[in-house]
This record gives C-alpha cells, sequence and structure tokens, in this order.
C-alpha cells in the first residue's frame, strides 16, 4: 500500500506499508546504528517516537527471543530506505514486516532516510505523521499541527508492579523508567539480588528494602516532567550509593540543582566517542538522548563531570563530590552497542562494596 509521510513542516516523503497499516503520529528521530534494530526499536526510550534508521537495509537477521529490550515495544513507528523480507539468520523467529505487525507498530520503507535525515539535522526533530496516500493531505496536516505529544511517558513504560530477579550476591533496586532488559543482564552477570521497582517508589518503600545500592535506569521523555521522583533522589543518595544511566542520569543531575535542556536533535548510535575524564580514556558507546545536562547549570562544588562527549562536547557522565552517586548518559549495557563501557557497573560495584565495607555490613 502507498503512503506518506508527513513532518509538521509541510515535508513528505513517499513510500510503501509494512508491518501494521494503521495511522500513527509521534516525534521523528533518527538512529545511526548500522546493527541492533530489534534492541532499537524495542528500546523504551523510544515511546512515542518514529524510528528512522540511516542504514539503508533493515531486517536482515530477522526477530529472534534474545534480542528483546522489551517485550512490549511502544515507538510509534519504523521509517527505512528497504527492509528483508527474507532474513538469513538460524536465530530468526521472523522477519520484520511480521514483528511489526505482531505489535501494531506501523512501518514505511522506500523513503529517502539520507535526504529525511539531513532534514531532521537542518532543522530539529520534529512530528510526523504516516498515513496512506489517497487520505485527505490538509486534513492530515492539520490533525498533526493539532497533536500535543503526551508528557507521561514514563508512567506509559514502567513497570507497575515491582519483581525480582534473582541472584546470590549485592542486593540492587532498580528504578525502572523504562529499562532495558540488557541492563538486568549486567547485574545478573554480576550475581546480584536485583528487585526492579516501578518509577513513583518512594524513598521510604525503596530503603525498606534495605539495598546494597540504587540504580536509576534509562527511559523516555523529559526528565523535567517528573518532579516527584527528585525528592526520592535526594533522600536515596544520601543514604546508599546510586548509580544512573540514560534518563536517570538526567534526573540526578536534576536532583542536584542541574539544568536539563532539550536537543536540537539528540545522540543516537553505537558509536559515539566518549572520554573518562578521570583515567583519560577513550571509547565508544551506544546512546539514545534527546535532553542533556546544561554544563553552565553545574555547582562545581558538589557535582563533578566525569564524561564528555567527543564530538560536540556535552556532558555525558557526572559524579556526586561527597556522596557515592555518579551517572553516564550513555547505555553502558551495550544492548545494542560496543562493549566498551561494560565496566562502569564494576565501578558501580566497587562503590557498593566500599560502602558496605565502611558501614561495617
Amino acid at each position: 500500500m502507498d503512503r506518506i509521510l508527513l513532518l509538521e513542516d509541510g515535508s513528505m516523503f513517499k513510500g510503501k506499508g509494512f508491518g501494521s497499516l494503521i495511522d500513527t503520529i509521534g516525534e521523528v528521530v533518527f538512529t545511526t546504528g548500522v546493527t541492533g534494530y530489534q534492541e532499537i526499536i524495542t528500546d523504551q526510550s523510544y515511546n512515542g517516537q518514529m524510528i528512522v534508521f540511516n542504514y539503508p537495509s533493515i531486517g536482515n537477521t530477522g526477530i529472534n527471543r534474545n534480542d528483546y529490550e522489551s517485550i512490549e515495544p511502544t515507538c510509534k513507528a519504523v521509517i527505512v530506505k528497504e527492509f528483508a523480507r527474507v532474513p538469513s539468520n538460524w536465530h530468526s523467529q521472523m522477519n520484520l514486516d511480521e514483528f511489526l505487525k505482531n505489535k501494531k507498530i506501523p512501518g514505511i520503507t522506500g523513503v529517502d532516510t539520507r535526504k529525511l535525515m539531513h532534514l531532521l539535522q537542518k532543522k530539529g526533530v520534529m512530528r510526523g505523521t504516516i498515513v496512506d496516500a489517497q487520505d485527505d493531505f490538509k486534513h492530515a496536516f492539520d490533525q498533526l499541527k493539532a497533536t500535543v505529544l503526551p508528557i507521561q511517558q514514563v508512567e506509559q513504560v514502567s513497570t507497575s508492579r515491582a519483581y525480582v530477579s534473582p541472584g546470590n550476591g549485592r542486593n540492587i533496586s532498580v528504578i525502572d523508567f523504562g529499562l532495558k532488559h540488557s541492563l538486568l543482564k549486567e547485574l545478573n552477570k554480576r550475581n546480584c539480588q536485583v528487585t526492579v521497582l516501578p518509577y513513583d517508589t518512594s524513598a521510604e518503600s525503596i530503603l525498606n528494602l534495605e539495598p546494597d545500592g540504587v540504580l536509576l535506569t534509562n527511559g523516555p521523555g523529559n526528565p523535567n516532567d517528573l518532579p516527584a521522583v527528585l525528592t526520592m533522589i535526594q533522600t536515596i543518595q544520601s543514604k546508599v550509593p546510586l548509580f544512573a544511566t540514560g534518563l536517570g542520569h538526567q534526573l540526578l543531575a536534576l536532583a542536584n540543582g542541574c539544568t536539563v535542556v532539550k536537543m536540537k536533535v539528540g545522540h543516537r548510535g553505537l558509536n559515539h566517542p566518549v572520554k573518562d575524564l578521570a583515567s583519560g580514556d577513550f571509547y565508544l558507546t551506544a546512546q539514545n538522548h534527546g535532553f542533556l545536562v546544561d554544563y553552565d547549570s553545574i555547582d562545581q562544588t558538589v557535582l563533578a563531570v566525569s564524561h564528555i562527549e567527543l564530538n560536540d562536547g556535552s556532558i555525558e557522565g557526572i559524579k556526586h563530590r561527597h556522596l557515592p552517586s555518579f551517572s553516564v548518559q550513555f547505555n553502558p549495557d551495550a544492548g545494542p552497542g560496543p562493549h566498551d563501557a561494560t565496566h562502569v557497573f564494576d565501578q558501580f560495584m566497587v562503590v557498593v562494596d566500599d560502602w558496605k565495607e565502611k558501614k561495617g555490613v
């Protein structure tokens, strides 16, 4: 079926529909990742967004049971130059078209994704809609301009009930803002007893679990929409070691007086170079974020910048100067992406163990 991607600036991109053929509206963003499309699509940080894949051919290895970052993805659409109808991988259980149909996610193929990406780089991310080619474009455009994108995105993707991912070691409480399964895998590799909690869990409830450490996960949306979470973080960070990634990093910064602002384009891809300022080491990282911590808003007596992005100098990590709390903006769990930064989880374990030793636990 002929379909059209229509952007809020009036730009139109023609293509063919695949996956679900429903109409959809969302924020159009692009990722530069060459591989890992299944992990990208199922990453809850893409909640409400229409994902443009910069790499021209997507779906070559199909869909398999090991590469889900969430069971029910909540992205709004998948936009590609072309998709593989016949995948080649012995792990594959279905092709991308079948997967998107099952998850009720619309796709559009045949789009000039290079032109689309350059447009987004120039003008910034925009709202977009995918409709049938025979639809009334004026009505579709009016609907698009009138649509206000949802702000309670974390509420849509966070677990509603606590659950345990068993282990035999450190007791870690994970606050779910839209976590990726690969994050839990990294904790399980380190024999952690993990309790995953809803995003709005109170500090009292968390501390009643007597955690050895707390992890704030990645997630979608604007961190400024979660003011109630900041009080919880301020209490927790003064009681137990705290580590945060992605959205959690931004929330930790806000809880310590920083300002977080929306980026024109955002960082979404698997090859973003980051420098660790303490060690001087460089490594490639997976990233998926549209907000960043404003450097000028940091109180240098409270927080220290620990990592920077080498392409644009933006903040990729912070560390509390007086408390055992630190965070990174990138995705150290590498699902998908390079494994250069998985050692950050080891650093968290060291902080937890040092704290327990000092407390005599």
